[in-house]
């Protein structure tokens, strides 16, 4: 019983001392028994006395690669987990322990197609990749090896760094066309894409020294009734939209680009576009301004009326016309075009045009119209000069055949009113050919010069008529006759103007010139009639000269009567060469514009009046009387006639 009780005192004593030890151990240490006693240590993770403290181990620093290779230590409170480093991916879970048969691998950016953006290469490294740009591109950081983390993108050389203009024109014209519209045509559709992307509201605008873009990014049904403008470079674009009805809700990038020196290589001399222009004209067609471009993606989300452009000339000429790079997108072939494409203003520095469509846009000349403009002023003053002298001529010419009674005749009334048909359509010429601000005006004003001068040529026919009259010996009551030559000619002229107008009013008035548009050849209205009477009036003279000559010739006692026919005739010949070889010189500058017919057909027409005063006046025996018997009581003109 004795012993019994020693061993349960002894017992107590033994476990009350391990009960102690235990109590004092630290939150993060556990009670261990070790050779016979207890004793706290820190749990695994921690380090520390177990009873007063236990810190957490950082395995990931006390352990050097404790992941192995290609990863990534992270510590946590007590423990750690590995993770792959960047460009690696595990074969197991993300978060894994060493050991546990996880291996991290490399990943292939470069499978990403886009990931290095537009026009460039990717290359993959262990862990990581680069890119570099295509040939004839640079980086936007200027460096050959980039990532596209730092916004850096591969952009478009300059033209003239990628080949100088002798490089480009030692390629063949259908390589160099097919090369620089692949150009065009990726430069826009990238830049499309990429204002696509943008799902806010974006404008960019990027300026490099030979080319120039801007980018919109917007929802449509915020703009689709407003015209959007854009400046680049002096050059000026503007669209404008169709007035639909509806809600159409979306996003439409919209891009405008201006090129500098693709104007000097696509060459429009050869190009069937622009055959209609090529045609009346003499030397190369070039471009004469820089090409700028417009696109819209969807375009059925902002579909346009019409778009309208300003260019800058690069040589300054007056004379030019509005042209498209129209081109095939699967076999990239293309040509310089014309149609859906009219010009609405014109000076010597820059073109105004309206499209119906959108493209590539610049402004042709040819080189022939170019040499023509430097003579442009020259000829203008010949104009202006000649067509007062004229104006002045035909007055003097009016006052003669008017107010000198002992003239008056048949012949006199035709001349009368030849001269003041011609005297209205040279004063309108002077006074309103440039009139071109308002259409509706301009319009009347070339209606007005197209009666007139028909109205001329009219009361020439009828010369020829009368005279052929006379040598047949046609009997005719006087007052009947003229009565048919008042109708004739005035009335012949209103009918050709009243069919012209009502078949093609749009082309009375041009955007230079208020006279007959060249167009569609309707300046034949005018030059299609005249060519006529001029016909008309040969034939009627030959007839005239075979019968004065036969008759001359069998008849003496008559020849006093035949005598004065040929002086009538002189006089009528005289009017038909100087109307016939003035519109013969202008038919002739239609055909082949060259600097000889500008000048021969500037002074024909502008000097026509002093011509026909000379003819008709100053040579004729019987005015000339007229002038010294009016005269004859003035001092200081009686000498000069005398």
């Amino acid at each position: 019983m004795y012993f019994l009780f020693l061993l349960i005192a002894w017992l107590s004593s033994v476990m009350g001392r391990f009960s102690n030890i235990c109590d004092t151990c630290h939150r993060l240490a556990s009670c261990k028994a070790m050779n016979g006693s207890n004793a706290c240590y820190c749990n695994h993770g921690y380090t520390g006395d177990g009873t007063n403290f236990c810190n957490d181990d950082n395995e990931c620093q006390n352990v050097t690669y404790i992941c192995g290779n290609n990863s990534k230590c992270t510590n946590t409170e007590g423990s750690y987990y590995c993770t792959c480093g960047p460009g690696y991916i595990s074969t197991g879970l993300n978060n894994f322990r060493p050991n546990d048969g996880t291996e991290c691998t490399d990943v292939d950016e470069c499978k990403n197609a886009h990931i290095c953006g537009p026009f460039s290469h990717c290359h993959n490294t262990k862990g990581s990749f680069f890119c570099n740009c295509q040939r004839d591109y640079i980086s936007t950081s200027g460096t050959q090896h980039f990532h596209p983390d730092n916004g850096v993108r591969c952009k478009g050389k300059s033209l003239m760094q990628i080949y100088e203009l002798v490089a480009w024109k030692r390629i063949k014209q259908e390589h160099r066309d097919y090369t620089i519209t692949k150009l065009l045509h990726t430069v826009e559709e990238s830049t499309l894409i990429l204002a696509k992307n943008y799902e806010t509201t974006t404008e960019i605008e990027i300026y490099e020294r030979e080319m120039e873009m801007k980018l919109y990014s917007f929802d449509v049904h915020q703009r689709k009734k407003t015209m959007l403008s854009v400046f680049m470079g002096g050059d000026h674009v503007h669209l404008h939209p169709k007035r639909l009805e509806g809600s159409t809700n979306g996003s439409v990038a919209i891009v405008f680009l201006r090129y500098e020196n693709v104007g000097d290589i696509l060459k429009p001399n050869t190009d069937p576009g622009v055959t209609e222009y090529t045609s009346s004209e003499t030397g190369e067609i070039t471009v004469n301004s820089q090409v700028i471009a417009a696109a819209i993606k969807p375009a059925d989300m902002y579909q346009l009326d019409h778009v309208t452009f300003t260019l800058r000339h690069t040589v300054v000429i007056d004379v030019t016309k509005c042209a498209f790079w129209e081109y095939d997108p699967a076999s990239m072939k293309g040509h310089w075009a014309t149609q859906g494409c009219e010009q609405i203003g014109v000076n010597s520095t820059t073109t105004t045009c309206s499209c119906n469509h959108l493209t590539h846009f610049a402004i042709l000349m040819s080189s022939g119209r170019a040499n023509m403009a430097a003579h442009y002023n020259i000829l203008t003053r010949i104009t202006q000069l000649g067509m007062i002298i004229s104006i002045i001529c035909l007055s003097m010419c009016i006052f003669t055949f008017w107010f000198f009674s002992e003239i008056q005749s048949t012949r006199t009334t035709i001349h009368k009113n030849l001269c003041c048909s011609l005297f209205m359509a040279e004063f309108i010429f002077l006074v309103g050919i440039n009139m071109n601000t308002h259409k509706l005006f301009c319009s009347i004003i070339a209606g007005l010069l197209h009666y007139f001068f028909l109205a001329a040529f009219a009361w020439m026919c009828i010369e020829g008529i009368h005279l052929y009259l006379i040598v047949v010996g046609v009997i005719y009551n006087k007052g009947f006759l003229h009565r048919n030559f008042y109708i004739f000619g005035y009335g012949s002229p209103a009918v050709v103007v009243a069919i012209s107008a009502t078949l093609g009013s749009k082309y009375y008035g041009t955007n230079k010139l208020c006279w007959l548009s060249t167009e569609n050849n309707f300046i034949w209205s005018f030059i299609g009639p005249a060519c006529l009477i001029i016909l008309v009036n040969l034939l009627a003279f030959g007839v005239i000269i075979y019968k004065v000559y036969r008759h001359t010739a069998v008849k003496k006692p008559e020849i006093s009567h035949y005598k004065n026919i040929r002086s009538c005739a002189r006089g009528a010949l005289a009017l038909l060469f100087v109307l016939g070889a003035t519109w013969t010189f202008g038919v002739l500058h239609i055909l082949n514009e060259t600097t000889l017919t500008a000048y021969l057909f500037t002074i024909a027409n502008a000097f026509q009046g002093m011509f026909i005063f000379i003819f008709l006046c100053v040579l004729s025996r019987k005015i000339q009387e007229e002038y010294y018997r009016l005269f004859k009581n003035v001092p200081c003109c009686f000498d000069c006639l005398r």
